[in-house]
């Protein structure tokens, strides 16, 4: 939204959209929202900003069965062999990732985040490493390998398995015998993470061992002494892994309470490992339950998908039957979670059908029709607000309000408005509380986007200054409640100077998966940027900025809004257009992850996602521009994810006969209702 200038009525040709190929402590809330129920493990597992991954080989990517529920089920992976040292350096100083990379790529482009395992560990090591009697060669060798492994990721692996089970089974509490204690001694593991620090600060360091999870085993207090001695000191310890490979009886008694102590050391504890000998629903559901109750425990990756495909298949340890079927555990640990537990039939031939249908269920058209209401919202002076427009809305539904954050507009310029209520019909009269008397500030503040980050239970209220900027709050329903604002930048990224023009850098938009956090950005110039960062580091550390799409000026323009659709591996893109009538609407575009190029939906003039031609006005045409919105969204979290169909989008429109100085205009919002709805 540029309200720096006004746009006359201008004749903008319309071309087709040039997709640019992408590059490359929790806070306590107040009010922190319940879990939005989902239908499978990653998509439920991130809506309390956990993830649910998998172990993957390289070797059955190619299966169809295989490779359909990961990327269904699962939004993060684990190489389940290729970056262990036996596969990334056979030999001395010579490096080969191809596998690794495959597994590592594929991932990526689909969303999912990748835990890096493992770079020190005393198994399937090359016989080179282990015939290794000098300490000062060992080290560097050790260094080297997690130098040179790390950089080839850096930035873009979410969490390292740096050390993996040095300590020793039994009742010693001690390390175990391997060529890293015996000739370096056990002060290997704290050189590996201070190296594995060095080798890329916005990876997660973890260390990593099996039979830790009773509480009161030697094994256990020995990683506790480890871990508690490294927070004391400074050394870089980021997470724990526990493997959690049990029995058929499931966690110990204690797991719950060795989750809460390593956590209150300050470290994240994961699940990494999981697999539960003949898979029972209660053994699995008690393991995902003891995560759930500790805030600190941030995923759970199971070893492996089907039965078939575990290091353990004859005890069918795992959440898939050899024929791909969701086995009863699935639906315990989905529970657990939080999610819906759609009964399946059995038979992988049920399974697809179902996921077809799912498909199909979720589809967006190719063609848009709607109804608009009439003026829900108007402007509301006071004594200390003259305001002329209400515009730019973003909307969540949360504990049964919709909570609206627009801006307001005025010979004085722009900030920010909040208001809420239980029904559109109350929309018109709910108070509207004004944020430059908030910490937010007076001046120019426009453009806002709301969402929950559930890792840190804070709202965000993201929006234009002249950079972008950010405010955070424990709690929506305060609208005193929101922190000074804060820049995501520094400064105007290069690339976006470079290519500005006379345009004017506008409408900021947030959103995550569960990997990175992506920043969209407009410039009224034809040219939509994508900048990025990983989740663990939101919101700091943007960067990659590049040109994710770009067209004409007018036909590209501003107010992008990018959503997750849920039930599928989706993803929508709306900007806004200036028509030739030089009337405000709406294109759309799809793809299958954020970092991904877009392909048109409803993409021209004559066949647009949102404008005057394909809206109709029951209550009468008080508008001919679609302009500057939200959709109504399924959830409230970071993901930003709508409902396949139904759809509901809040919008500005004005007086088709409004003319005269821009900040002056009459806008006022509206709700679009789809009409066309498949289901």
């Amino acid at each position: 939204m540029n309200p720096l200038k006004r746009l006359g009525r201008r004749r903008a040709s319309v071309l087709s959209l040039l997709a640019v190929g992408a590059l490359v402590t929790p806070v306590a809330a107040t009010a922190a929202p319940d879990a939005v129920r989902a239908s499978t493990l990653g998509a439920q597992a991130a809506q309390s900003g956990r993830y649910f991954g998998t172990a993957v080989a390289a070797g059955r990517l190619g299966d169809g069965t295989y490779s359909t529920i990961l990327d269904r089920e699962f939004n993060s992976v684990t190489p389940e062999n290729e970056m262990k040292w036996d596969a990334t350096e056979p030999s001395r100083g010579s490096f080969t990732f191809g596998a690794a990379d495959q597994i590592f790529n594929r991932a990526t482009a689909r969303g999912q985040r990748v835990r890096g395992h493992t770079l020190v560990w005393h198994s399937q090591l090359p016989g080179w490493v282990s015939s290794i009697r000098d300490a000062n060669t060992l080290r560097g060798v050790m260094n080297n390998h997690i130098t040179t492994v790390m950089n080839r990721y850096k930035g873009r692996i979410h969490s390292w398995d740096v050390v993996n089970e040095a300590f020793a089974d039994g009742g010693s509490g001690q390390m175990r015998s391997s060529v890293f204690r015996d000739v370096l001694g056990t002060g290997f593991v704290e050189q590996a993470f201070r190296t594995a620090r060095s080798a890329d600060p916005a990876a997660k360091l973890c260390y990593n061992d099996y039979n830790i999870e009773d509480w009161n085993a030697a094994k256990t207090q020995g990683v506790y002494r480890m871990v508690r001695d490294f927070k004391s000191r400074g050394v870089p310890i980021d997470c724990v892994g526990l493997q959690a490979h049990f029995g058929a009886g499931g966690p110990p008694a204690s797991f719950q309470t060795t989750l809460s102590n390593f956590a209150a050391l300050g470290v994240d504890v994961q699940i990494t490992e999981l697999d539960i000998a003949q898979a029972p629903p209660t053994a699995y559901a008690n393991t995902v339950r003891a995560c759930m109750n500790v805030a600190r425990c941030t995923g759970i990756t199971v070893w492996g998908i089907r039965d078939s495909d575990s290091w353990r298949s004859s005890e069918n340890p795992l959440l898939f039957d050899r024929g791909g079927n969701k086995k009863p555990a699935y639906q315990s640990t989905l529970t657990a979670l939080g999610g819906s537990a759609a009964t399946q039939r059995s038979g992988v031939r049920s399974d697809r059908s179902a996921a077809r249908s799912h498909k199909s269920a979720a589809a967006l058209p190719s063609r848009f029709s709607w109804n608009s209401s009439g003026k829900l919202i108007s402007p509301k002076s006071d004594a200390t607000h003259n305001i002329a427009g209400i515009k730019d809305p973003t909307v969540v539904q949360y504990n049964g309000k919709y909570h609206v954050f627009a801006s307001v507009a005025g010979s004085s310029g722009y900030n920010l408005v909040y208001l809420n209520f239980t029904d559109w019909s109350q929309a018109g009269s709910a108070t509207h509380h004004y944020l430059d008397r908030t910490a937010i500030g007076a001046g120019y503040r426009a453009a806002p986007q709301v969402f929950y980050y559930a890792p840190q239970r804070l709202w965000y209220l993201v929006y234009q200054t002249g950079n972008a900027s950010y405010s955070t709050n424990p709690d929506i329903s305060n609208p005193n409640g929101w922190s000074a604002p804060r820049h995501f930048y520094s400064s105007m990224p290069d690339i976006i100077k470079q290519n500005i023009g006379n345009g004017y850098w506008v409408d900021m938009w947030v959103i995550c998966d569960s990997a990175n956090c992506y920043l969209f950005s407009s410039d009224d110039n034809g040219h939509l940027y994508r900048s990025q960062t990983p989740v663990g580091q939101f919101p700091n550390g943007f960067t990659n900025t590049v040109i994710a799409a770009q067209d004409s000026k007018f036909a590209l323009f501003e107010a992008s809004n990018v959503y997750k659709v849920q039930g599928s591996n989706q993803y929508l893109l709306l900007v806004e257009a200036v028509g030739s009538d030089g009337r405000r609407y709406f294109r759309s575009w799809t793809a299958s992850s954020l970092a991904a190029s877009w392909t048109p939906l409803a993409a021209s003039e004559s066949n647009p996602f949102a404008k005057s031609g394909n809206v109709t006005f029951p209550a009468g045409a008080w508008t001919r521009d679609i302009s500057h919105g939200e959709m109504i969204r399924a959830g409230y979290d970071q993901t930003l994810t709508i409902p396949p169909c139904k759809l509901q989008y809040l919008f500005q429109g004005k007086d088709p006969n409004a003319d005269g100085d821009y900040n002056l205009l009459p806008w006022r919002l509206g709700l679009l209702t789809q009409t066309n709805s498949s289901c």
